[in-house]
């Protein structure tokens, strides 16, 4: 039982550390920019693309679900090649405990103070390495695609592909899932809880109508309720001009 834990820490904290690496905030550092001060200032693919462009954008997001896929993977290998015990459940728990690792590491990540992103793209990788999970996560990944373009908004495709992994999740797995699967329904809880509140801030953002959208343009407000432009996150007042006094003619 020691070794078992032993292995379990291991595999968790290597995972934790893969999860870790801010490839998002990697990028934008090579390309001269520190996005955590720009755009959503979030360190995740979304923003990596706002602000250093899409093709940097798109490698951030494969770079992320990487980083969840091989941790994962590897531990469904040794996990399962070791054959501790002849539970299934038992083995399942030690798979889950390291597949929450780099979700973990992408939200806090010890490289930048425990200050992350929103793991969806680390989720997506993470579940794509489990399974019989593999499927259901594809089909998600399909409805986040539909739901980004039909709304614009990259955090209304997030929440909608999460809940459609979690009810496809329950229905597939109905007969397993509380009771052999019950760490597996254990950790796709988790996963659906760690995604929806780190979009907290964003659901906000939507009812206030501030909400980026995917290529950058906020919302037009309705008539009415124009204050004047509204100013960028990283945009500064502008400095008053004074005008110059008027000059005195009562001796001329």
């Amino acid at each position: 039982m020691t070794g078992w834990l032993l292995i379990i820490a291991g595999g968790f904290l290597f995972a934790y550390l893969c999860g870790s690496l801010p490839f998002g905030w990697i990028i934008g550092k090579m390309r001269g920019v520190d996005i955590r001060r720009h755009g959503s200032r979030n360190i995740g693919a979304t923003n990596c693309g706002r602000v250093c462009g899409a093709p940097w954008g798109v490698l951030a997001f494969v770079l992320d679900v990487g980083k969840g896929f091989g941790p994962t993977l590897l531990a469904v290998s040794v996990m399962k090649g070791l054959q501790w015990h002849e539970s299934d459940r038992f083995i399942w728990t030690g798979v889950m405990l390291i597949a929450l690792g780099p979700i973990l590491g992408h939200v806090f990540p010890v490289y930048l103070k425990f200050r992350g992103g929103k793991a969806v793209a680390t989720s997506l990788g993470v579940v794509l390495a489990l399974p019989g999970l593999w499927p259901i996560a594809l089909l998600a990944f399909g409805v986040w695609i539909l739901a980004v373009l039909i709304s614009g908004y990259v955090s209304v495709g997030s929440t909608v592909a999460t809940l459609v992994f979690l009810g496809g999740y329950l229905v597939t797995c109905r007969d397993v899932a509380w009771g052999s699967a019950l760490p597996v329904t254990f950790f796709v809880l988790a996963l659906v809880t760690v995604v929806i509140v780190r979009h907290r801030t964003n659901y906000a953002r939507l009812l206030q109508g501030e909400e980026n959208r995917i290529w950058g343009r906020r919302p037009t407000k309705p008539a009415g309720t124009d204050q004047g432009p509204a100013l960028d996150q990283d945009a500064s007042l502008p400095t008053p001009r004074k005008e110059p006094a008027p000059e005195d003619t009562s001796e001329k």
